[in-house]
């Protein structure tokens, strides 16, 4: 079968050199369900955008003129560069989800309206799909807030140890995963790499979500079998599998909405934000009110920033909305540097310590000593420390990881009848071991404190943990029988998953007819039957 060539349009900037303007070659499909997907791009040389495009027809590249887009949407199309006529029923059954949920396209396109205009025009300057623009609807429905159980943060989803190794810097002040500029950069390095490793986009984007290793290992089976190692053809885990199909349905609704009864939101193809240099720490809540904008904005366009100022060892820049740009520039240079942040005199006290000093101001050991250039956690009394402080109340702070927690809290407090109670970590324990004392699942315990289960537990750290008012003996004792479908994990067993919802391996052999001695897969679903009152 001949390989599918889309146009793939870069614009230039002034004239176009056509000089190394070309494109990787295409993977020939190994069978009608799995026309591959266009590898247009990864070979275009790194342009800016302008009138102008070039596209390859016949293999050869033509330069033709554009009009200049109003709409995002359209500079999407205009540089979209899969094949979006193919069909298949893992895609098919994806469109057919985002044509019931025109609501959810809604949010999402409000969500990214913000960020969309720096995505798109930096995946285009990369002579990249457009089509990676919309990932992050995948990855976190363009929330850069966003965290999951397996510990992913930010619009793009990067795990702690990917993101170290991509260079995004994690602090108690700041988290480049959740940073749209950093992240951004992060993940179309990412995936130019991954794409340059496998020669194929459909393959790169499971690699992506499921890691490199896990592509090759499946390709590897695949060959010993004389099997295809396209995407379509390799055994890979449910979420993969689902994954590539939902990125290429977004793409085939997105590219032609009429034609699927579905109204996508317009966003102007200018910048809502622009980066402006600080210099140095600032307070987010003095930030927002020298750009005239409330904090909350401030916050989601700088959701890297965990606390109430930017980290003290930067990056020391802000995103402004264009329109207040000017206003801030203006007002930060009126303002004296030592007045950006607030600092509080503490004449240390007999019997304090460095570590009681710092919770009593809502801050680390390591800031206070920096601060103060102390070499160790010795202190004396008598003596005076200096301590940056917020320089409003914490509510002033909408967005920070403490008011994100609280804003949490509040929500299971209105939607549930669960009471609330606290747990103060020891030495030893783990979110497994507190989980069982308290009854309550790991996953869920996780969430509750807005964390993950991989996460590590410091001990002294105190968890909120919404245990079920018990009603009656009776209604305890009944308990609560839920259907629960089950994903299998690699390393799963059958006692493994026996014990993590407090049911017996007969019981699951019974339910999905399975016979004693098979060896379960990853990605194989189980149907369980749980009482979710006593499940982990």
């Amino acid at each position: 079968m001949t390989p599918y060539i889309k146009a793939i349009v870069v614009a230039l900037v002034g004239s176009v050199a056509l000089t190394g303007c070309q494109l990787l070659p295409q993977k020939t499909p190994s069978n009608s369900d799995s026309n591959t997907t266009a590898n247009a791009g990864q070979g275009v040389q790194k342009q800016t955008l302008t009138h102008q495009q070039v596209y390859i027809k016949d293999g050869k590249p033509v330069v033709r003129q554009v009009v200049k887009r109003d709409d995002l949407w359209d500079l999407t199309r205009d540089h979209f560069a899969f094949d979006h006529a193919r069909s298949n029923s893992r895609i098919d059954a994806q469109v057919v989800w985002f044509k019931k949920h025109p609501r959810y396209i809604n949010r999402v396109v409000k969500r990214a309206s913000r960020y969309y205009y720096y995505v798109l025009n930096e995946t285009i300057k990369r002579g990249l799909p457009a089509e990676l623009a919309l990932l992050p609807i995948v990855e976190s429905a363009y929330d850069p807030f966003a965290y999951s159980h397996g510990r992913a943060a930010g619009a793009w989803q990067f795990i702690p140890s990917t993101g170290k190794y991509f260079g995004l810097k994690k602090t108690w002040w700041y988290d480049g995963r959740r940073d749209i500029i950093a992240s951004t950069d992060a993940a179309l390095t990412y995936l130019q790499q991954l794409h340059k490793r496998f020669d194929d986009w459909e393959l790169a984007l499971a690699a992506y979500n499921a890691g490199g290793g896990t592509v090759s290992l499946a390709m590897k089976k695949n060959r010993r079998k004389g099997k295809p190692t396209d995407f379509w053809s390799l055994n890979l885990p449910a979420e993969t599998e689902a994954y590539v199909p939902k990125l290429l349905a977004i793409a085939k609704v997105f590219s032609a909405p009429e034609q699927h009864g579905v109204t996508i939101p317009p966003i102007k193809n200018t910048p809502y934000f622009t980066q402006i240099a600080t210099e140095s720490q600032i307070d987010l809540a003095q930030a927002a009110d020298l750009a005239g904008i409330s904090a909350q904005e401030l916050y989601q366009l700088n959701p890297g920033f965990n606390r109430w100022a930017t980290d003290p060892q930067g990056p020391h820049r802000l995103l402004i909305p264009v329109t207040n740009a000017a206003q801030f520039e203006n007002n930060l240079a009126a303002l004296p540097a030592d007045q950006r942040v607030k600092w509080a005199r503490h004449k240390i006290k007999s019997g304090e310590s460095l570590i009681g000093i710092a919770k009593q101001y809502r801050t680390t050991v390591t800031i206070v000593r920096t601060a103060n250039n102390l070499k160790n956690n010795n202190i004396r009394a008598g003596k005076t420390l200096l301590v940056p402080t917020a320089s409003q109340h914490s509510s002033a702070y909408v967005m920070s990881q403490a008011q994100r927690m609280n804003r949490k809290q509040e929500k299971i407090s209105r939607q549930t009848n669960r009471s609330k109670t606290k747990h103060k970590v020891k030495n030893g324990e783990s979110f497994w071991s507190i989980s069982r004392k308290h009854k309550v699942g790991v996953r869920q315990l996780a969430s509750w404190n807005s964390m993950a289960p991989g996460d590590p537990l410091a001990v002294g750290k105190t968890l909120i943990i919404w245990k079920d008012r018990k009603t009656s003996a009776s209604a305890v004792s009944q308990g609560v029988i839920r259907k629960v479908g089950y994903v299998v994990k690699s390393g799963d067993s059958l006692s493994r998953i026996a014990s993590r919802f407090n049911v017996s391996v007969k019981s699951i052999l019974a339910w999905n007819d399975l016979e004693k001695h098979k060896i379960l897969k990853p990605g194989q679903r189980l149907t369980l039957h749980v009482d979710v009152t006593q499940s982990n």
